[in-house]
């Protein structure tokens, strides 16, 4: 997974549109980024007052747990996986 540009890059093209009055498309040629991402920026900073990224990733639980957790160690314990026949 890559990183999100940094806080400075995001203000710098927030601030080439609102403040010097550059099209979206104009400030993504200038700082050599995809217009749709300028695009992106200044939307998320219209909404939420900050072209910060948005949270990366998501709730992945790391392990097994609970009573399937207990059920799969035992089924394992016991051999009594799925059989295989020889080939």
């Amino acid at each position: 997974m890559t990183s999100p540009y940094s806080m400075d890059l995001r203000g710098r093209v927030v601030d080439a549109v609102k403040e010097e009055g550059l099209s979206c498309h104009q400030a993504a040629a200038r700082f050599k980024i995809g217009a749709t991402t300028a695009i992106r920026w200044l939307r998320r900073e219209r909404e939420t007052g900050s072209a910060a990224p948005a949270k990366m990733g998501g709730y992945k639980p790391r392990r097994i747990s609970g009573d399937h957790h207990e059920w799969l160690v035992s089924r394992c314990r016991d051999g009594s996986g799925p059989s295989r026949s020889p080939n």
